[in-house]
């Protein structure tokens, strides 16, 4: 078993090497540039979230499936994963997160538009679209679409599922003294409760679950900015200026060169986001839309929120923490963020258990689904209830078990992901160009797509 983690853990550091790196935010910046900078629709983007095409086709609510692709996206990384940058990578790696997100609103609107374009309807008048659907319609690559929903069908077990549980039961055990055992039969039972009930029961909970969580999450890195309020302009200072200057960061962050704070940091974002990854365009085609780019634009926020908000807040919450009190520990970054928190009174820890628990939990509703629709494009139906079942029963056992040879499968399923998806995106550019045109820049977003 040993041997077997190993190699996972080389390949894993293979594949999300260097080269990755480059690839996704290459891939981000041309987008960026062959769009026209769609990011400058944001806040138009923003509104559209809010509305319901209720004529149009589709399975679930526009802001249904940017809730559910949110509830897959924000996870334990968005708290942890980015001290976590911070203490390999210096304060400077929050810049570099931050701008990740920034570029990575072009691919996560990129693969919004390709979901509904190339999506399809089954005999049960279901919607199914992703990454697989472009492949295979787009570009004529079935044995690609295939490659790419044999990884999501797995990774959906290891991201997305047994490490968010084994997040849940650690936090329970450290924090109330529960048994792993018990945490996990109830994560279990819930998980069963809402799965059961197909997408439109996922996608209800996410809407309730999402901006409940998020908002108390966001009131709580506020409350800490206005006690820190004379470290926040200092915060930000170092923020900038250690991207690129490490000597600027002092004391112990001297260590993380411009190079450590640029790798942790765009790797950080680009896990936190997972635009390029192919995963949240599998919900977005299920999204009742008029046309591809209204659909594309919604699921363009989804990276505003998670990572040009709420990483940002996180790191400046964490690096101006850090400045208001030196004697911190910052070598650990689960340490840095629960000194952080600790900071509010009497609320300060359990709401920081509250944000991680309800963060992993809805990580594991939405990856169900991208699971379950990689499993019903390669088998159809007929493996989907097992697959739902053996989903469920991973949740128990994820609670009680060792998984670092799991972190490191899924680390790898992710990474192969993302090739595909990132081959259909720049394969297909023009086809993102042409829906663009017609419906973004020529002013026709009310339009219906022709069918």
């Amino acid at each position: 078993m040993e041997l077997l983690n190993n190699l996972f853990s080389e390949l894993s550091g293979l594949l999300w090497g260097w080269l990755m790196i480059i690839l996704l935010l290459g891939t981000h910046i041309f987008l960026t540039i062959r769009l026209r900078i769609p990011q400058r629709k944001i806040f138009t983007a923003i509104k559209l979230s809010f509305k319901h095409d209720k004529s149009a086709h589709g399975d679930v609510s526009q802001f249904g499936a940017l809730a559910t692709a949110l509830a897959a996206t924000i996870g334990t990384g968005n708290i942890i994963g980015v001290a976590t940058a911070i203490a390999l990578g210096g304060p400077g790696a929050v810049l570099w997160c931050w701008l990740t997100g920034v570029f990575g609103i072009a691919t996560k609107y990129s693969e919004g538009l390709l979901a509904i374009k190339y999506r399809t309807i089954t005999e049960r008048g279901k919607m199914l679209g992703g990454p697989m659907y472009a492949l295979e319609k787009g570009l004529g690559w079935k044995w690609l679409a295939i490659l790419f929903s044999i990884f999501t069908a797995i990774a959906a077990f290891g991201i997305g599922n047994t490490v968010q549980a084994n997040a849940i039961a650690t936090i329970a055990t450290e924090t109330y003294n529960i048994s792993p055992v018990i945490t996990g039969a109830i994560v279990c039972t819930l998980t069963a409760f809402v799965l059961l009930g197909g997408v439109k029961s996922i996608a209800k909970v996410c809407q309730i679950l999402v901006p409940f969580m998020a908002l108390f999450y966001v009131l709580g890195c506020i409350y800490i900015l206005f006690v820190n309020v004379h470290y926040i302009v200092p915060a930000i200072q170092l923020i900038v200026i250690s991207a690129f200057n490490p000597q600027a960061a002092g004391g112990g962050f001297v260590g993380a060169s411009v190079m450590m704070a640029a790798r942790f940091g765009i790797a950080r974002g680009l896990f936190s986001n997972e635009s390029g990854l192919g995963s949240a365009p599998i919900v977005a085609a299920a999204a009742q839309t008029r046309n591809p780019v209204r659909q594309a634009l919604v699921s363009s926020t989804g990276t505003f929120w998670d990572t040009v908000v709420i990483c940002a807040l996180t790191g400046i919450v964490i690096v101006s923490s850090i400045i208001a009190y030196p004697d911190m520990n910052y070598s650990d970054g689960a340490t840095l963020t629960k000194i952080a928190f600790s900071k509010i009174p009497y609320i300060g820890s359990p709401l920081l258990s509250f944000g991680l628990l309800t963060f992993a939990f809805s990580t594991i509703l939405g990856w169900s689904y991208y699971g379950e629709r990689a499993m019903e494009y390669l088998k159809g139906r007929k493996w989907m209830l097992a697959y739902r079942i053996l989903y469920i029963t991973a949740t128990f056992f994820g609670s009680i078990a060792n998984l670092s040879i799991v972190w490191n499968i899924a680390d790898c399923m992710n990474a192969l992901m993302a090739i595909p998806n990132l081959v259909s995106l720049l394969c297909l550019n023009g086809v993102l160009v042409q829906e663009t045109r017609k419906y973004l820049w020529k002013g026709n977003l009310d339009q219906d797509m022709e069918e």
